[in-house]
């Protein structure tokens, strides 16, 4: 019969690379995870594992039982964690997966006032999938995701929850301060600073730069908000963030936001649910907090002339 700690011990063996290490992260012995696998061999008839020396390779049902695997045991997981949030008189964690580096900020203005609202409700915010956000949604990984860029699949529903503008930011001396726009052309021998995010997902990328085939001279990742500002801010390259976001900081440091193009770049954010989670009161509140934010703390609206 297939059991729970089969699955597990496919996880495993496919994430650590091989029996030895698997057994260890199982707390198991080799030998009892090996004959555990074979009698399941026997049982089902097939071989999950193709031997080649010291190698593992999954066959055509071990790739089968890895996909249940990744599936079922998350939900598993979160199963029991709820049942033991239950009996301790809990209602659940939410926990929050972040597509949108800048969003911290923002959610750092729900946290406060949403577990106030809801004291028998946790909060969690993971930032690193094993299979990306719309993954770890269908996964179970994660309850929601907070993205720019909906991807819109059966069981999913993606609530708008605010709108905003991605604009330029330039430092003190940058010779764009005084500009009323920046044109792709404007950044041809330019650093540009971004987060550490594919190309392909960027907006000044996909929405300003690419499309008029420009690229930057030099491309820099970099990890956090405030060293990606302190960098602009000393003159090391230009960057490209929410203006709501740009403002907040010019107060303390002397950057300024650039629209981009004439018209702007206008982006939304969504909230990423499960449809079968939708009417979960503690998740529903969530959204309609997220949306009752004033205005101002994060909507600088886009002019259409």
């Amino acid at each position: 019969m297939l059991e729970r700690m089969h699955l597990s011990i496919i996880q495993e063996v496919e994430q650590q690379g091989s029996l030895t290490a698997a057994a260890s992260v199982l707390c198991l012995t080799q030998s009892a995870l090996s004959h555990s696998m074979r009698k399941l061999e026997q049982h089902l008839g097939t071989n999950i594992w193709l031997r080649e020396g010291r190698r593992l390779s999954l066959t055509q049902a071990g790739q089968y039982l890895l996909a249940v695997a990744n599936r079922v045991l998350p939900q598993l997981t979160l199963a029991e964690e709820r049942l033991r949030q239950f009996a301790q008189g809990e209602r659940g964690t939410l926990r929050i997966g972040m597509e949108c580096h800048p969003c911290y900020q923002w959610l750092m203005k729900i946290a406060s006032s949403y577990l106030a609202s809801w004291p028998d409700v946790d909060m969690d915010v993971r930032q690193k999938f094993q299979f990306g956000g719309i993954g770890a949604l269908f996964g179970y990984e994660i309850d929601m995701l907070v993205t720019p860029d909906p991807l819109y699949k059966a069981g999913l529903q993606f609530e708008p929850v605010f709108d905003y503008e991605q604009v330029l930011v330039v430092g003190p001396q940058h010779p764009l301060r005084s500009a009323s726009f920046a044109t792709p052309e404007q950044l041809v021998e330019e650093t540009l600073i971004t987060y550490p995010v594919d190309i392909e997902r960027l907006d000044i990328y996909t929405q300003f730069l690419s499309p008029a085939g420009v690229s930057p001279k030099r491309h820099k990742p970099i990890e956090t908000t405030d060293i990606m500002l302190q960098m602009v801010a000393s003159g090391r390259g230009v960057a490209a963030l929410p203006r709501w976001l740009v403002e907040e900081y010019s107060t303390k440091l002397d950057v300024a936001p650039i629209r981009l193009g004439k018209h702007g770049v206008a982006k939304q954010i969504f909230l990423g649910i499960r449809e079968a989670d939708a009417d979960i009161d503690y998740v529903r509140a969530f959204v309609e907090l997220a949306r009752a934010i004033p205005d101002h703390c994060h909507n600088q609206g886009i002019s259409s002339n």
